[in-house]
Order: structure tokens, then C-alpha cells, then sequence
């Protein structure tokens, strides 16, 4: 196959003074300092890309996919239907879920609706949690592709971890580095461009982003893989480059009424897309854009199957409240069990703007047909769940790791 030549990366000479952390070995600290090589990332904005023929049509074939994932999405469920709303927020938790196992971040789909709604004390789901936020100011900013947007994306994801919020929303001041050792980038995988390198390397990235000569997929993969090379943040750098696929994914008009599941398709073969963005890095663009191929097409095609599967969980339901006299607040609810499998009545009442006896009534209405089960026990923070949209949910996630 033809590669995709690009501009490779550059190297600075340093040298490293390990200070010790309480935890290293003699050993250890012995070999900890010395001369090790940092990135200088090329500039792109203006780089000029030849796409051979195959990865071209691969290319427009992948993004055509997506759109047709996009208006299916839309049309399953109606444009003007209250589900669409909840449809793309599930989507969008299915995505910040997968990737966030791409960095061994693993959590199913009730503890992170638990920690949505504040019940959960996993602190893996609270981390998630910060990912579904930076994907959506990623998608709420994706007029606007700027550095400040970017920032705001990191800040959404990190702002809230413990020890993380002076790391929030600006870029890093010290050396980061992708590798086993905590106290020496010598050895390591991937070690960043210094921190004064990272404000000029950002500003050429936004150039590259907002060029429009580019089909799409390939400025995204290449964009991701730029951003992950820069890794301008202290921490949360691969999920907001990720989160930042998407805004580009919006704000080309690929994929403008869901989320697809582009990160999933990346968590099928993860060593393929890290050794991509290797390849990137020494000067072939091809491995990067495959992935993203790939990915997108994977995106296009579980997604379509994912929205039948919790549209029929939701018909299903639908069909439980026949019943149900058509005023009853429990029909309010309905389409939102999808974006909130969990619930209790605090985020009833949030939801349906509601006061707490109308919650308290439209959760009994659906509890008593069967839609949702109380699975507390208790007689305060009670919290109800839709077995069957969790189902559907943990299976996809579960068919990531069989791929």
C-alpha cells in the first residue's frame, strides 16, 4: 500500500533531573536522569497531502456511511420527536464510555447512570462522567473550532477530578510524557514538545482545522493525531482529542443530529490505532486515516444497530403504558428512560419540570406497567431502572471487547 507522506517530527536534546518520589528504586534513580529527546511537532497548517486512489474512495465511502448513520438516526425516531434528544445523549454516554476503555477506564452503563444522577461512588464512572461532558461542549462548540473552545472541552473533563482542577482549561506548564516511569521521560514512548512549544504548536493546528480542501475524515484523523503529538493538557489529552473528532465531525456537516460511535470503532483495535499514531509521527499519514476509516464505518453500522435496539426497548415500553390515560406524567417520561435508564425523582422533576408529588406519581405509574423496576428497597433515595435499555447498552460494550 502507498503511504501518505507527511512531515515527520523533529527532536530537542534535554536532559533530566529525577527528583525522587518515595517509591523508586535505587536503581531506579540511578538511570532515571540524563539526556533524553523531546518532539517538535512540524507545522500543517498549510501541508500539501496526496491521497492515493484506494484510501481516497475508502475515504469518501467511510463519510457517506456516517451521513447515512446521521439521517437514520433522525428518521428512526423523527426529527421533531422528543426521543431524538435523549437518542444522541445515549450515544454520546456509548462514545465517552468507549473512550474512555481506550485508556483502561471501564465502566458499565448503571454505575455511570448512577453517577449521573450522584449514586454512584465509582470513581471510574465520576471520571466518565467528566468525558460525557467534554463530548458535549465539544459538540455545543463546534461553531466555533478554536483554541478556547478546545480548552473548554479539557476543563468540562477534568475540572471536577480531585487534584486536577489547577490542570483545568489551560494549556500545560511542565514536560508530559507517554511511558511507564513516573519520575523520567527516558524510555518512554512518546514525550511531548516542551511546554513553550505547545501554545505556537495549537494555533497551527486550529489553521489545519479550519481549512476546507480537506476531506474530512482524513483532516480529523490527521487533527487527532497532531493534537495527541502536541499533548498540550497535564492530563485528559485522549479523550479531548477524541471529543475534538467529533466537533469536526459536526462542524463539516458529517454527522449533525447523533453521535456516532467513532471511538468505539477505535476500541476494536487499539494497537492498530496506537501504532498509528506512531506511524504518523514518523512521517505516514496512511495508518492514521485507515483507522479512521475504519472506525467510522464500524460507527455507522453498530450505531444504526444500537438506535433499533433502544428504539424497540423504547416501543416496547410504549406499549406497557397503553394503558395509561394519555395526561398521566408517566408518558412524559417515556422518551427520556432512554438518555436516563436510571432515575430517581430528584431528576424527574428536573427533567419534566415538575414538582416532587408529580415525580413521585409518574415513577409509580411506570413501576406499576412494568417499564421500570425500584431496585433500592428503600423508602428514600429510591432509584428506579429500565432493565432492558441498560441491557442493550452493556451488550454493545460487551461486543467491543469480543471484536
Amino acid at each position: 500500500m502507498l503511504a501518505v507522506a507527511f512531515p515527520a517530527v523533529g527532536h530537542e536534546d534535554h536532559t533530566w533531573v529525577a527528583e525522587n518520589d518515595g517509591m523508586a528504586s535505587r536503581a531506579a534513580m540511578a538511570a532515571a536522569s540524563g539526556r533524553y529527546q523531546s518532539v517538535v511537532t512540524p507545522r500543517i497548517a498549510d501541508v500539501t497531502l496526496s491521497l492515493p486512489a484506494d484510501l481516497a474512495g475508502d475515504v469518501e465511502e467511510a463519510a457517506a456511511a456516517l451521513s447515512r448513520f446521521d439521517e437514520h438516526a433522525r428518521s428512526t425516531l423523527g426529527a421533531a420527536s422528543p426521543a431524538l434528544g435523549p437518542m444522541n445523549s445515549v450515544l454520546l454516554r456509548t462514545e465517552s464510555s468507549s473512550s474512555s476503555q481506550i485508556e483502561n477506564l471501564t465502566v458499565g452503563a448503571r454505575q455511570l447512570a448512577l453517577a449521573e444522577i450522584g449514586q454512584s461512588t465509582s470513581l471510574n464512572a465520576q471520571t466518565v462522567v467528566g468525558n460525557v461532558r467534554a463530548m458535549e461542549a465539544a459538540l455545543a462548540l463546534a461553531d466555533r473550532l478554536d483554541e478556547d473552545a478546545i480548552c473548554t472541552m479539557q476543563a468540562e473533563l477534568i475540572g471536577r477530578q480531585r487534584g486536577f482542577e489547577a490542570h483545568a482549561g489551560h494549556y500545560r506548564s511542565q514536560l508530559v510524557w507517554v511511558g511507564s516511569s513516573r519520575i523520567t521521560p527516558r524510555g518512554a514512548v512518546h514525550v511531548a514538545p516542551q511546554p513553550e512549544l505547545v501554545p505556537a504548536a495549537m494555533a497551527d493546528l486550529v489553521a489545519f482545522i479550519r481549512r476546507e480542501d480537506l476531506p474530512v475524515l482524513v483532516q480529523a484523523g490527521i487533527a487527532h493525531a497532531q493534537f495527541e503529538t502536541i499533548h498540550p493538557f497535564t492530563d485528559g489529552n485522549g479523550r479531548t482529542g477524541r471529543a475534538l473528532v467529533h466537533a469536526l465531525l459536526r462542524a463539516k456537516g458529517v454527522v449533525v443530529n447523533a453521535t456516532a460511535p467513532v471511538s468505539a470503532g477505535l476500541l476494536t483495535t487499539t494497537d492498530a490505532y496506537l501504532d498509528a499514531l506512531g506511524a504518523y509521527r514518523a512521517g505516514d499519514a496512511r495508518p492514521i486515516v485507515e483507522r479512521f476509516t475504519d472506525a467510522s464505518r464500524f460507527a455507522a453500522t453498530s450505531g444504526a444497530r444500537l438506535v433499533d435496539d433502544l428504539a424497540t426497548q423504547l416501543a416496547q415500553s410504549r406499549a406497557s403504558l397503553a394503558g395509561l390515560r394519555p395526561q398521566a406524567a408517566g408518558w412524559q417520561i417515556l422518551p427520556h428512560l432512554i438518555a436516563h435508564p436510571v432515575l430517581n425523582a430528584a431528576l424527574v422533576k428536573d427533567v419534566l419540570h415538575v414538582n416532587d408529588a408529580t415525580a413521585q406519581r409518574a415513577l409509580a405509574q411506570l413501576a406499576r406497567s412494568g417499564v421500570v423496576d425500584e431496585r433500592t428497597g428503600m423508602h428514600r433515595n429510591r432509584v428506579w431502572e429500565h432493565a432492558g435499555i441498560l441491557a442493550v447498552l452493556d451488550a454493545y460494550a460487551q461486543s467491543l471487547h469480543r471484536r
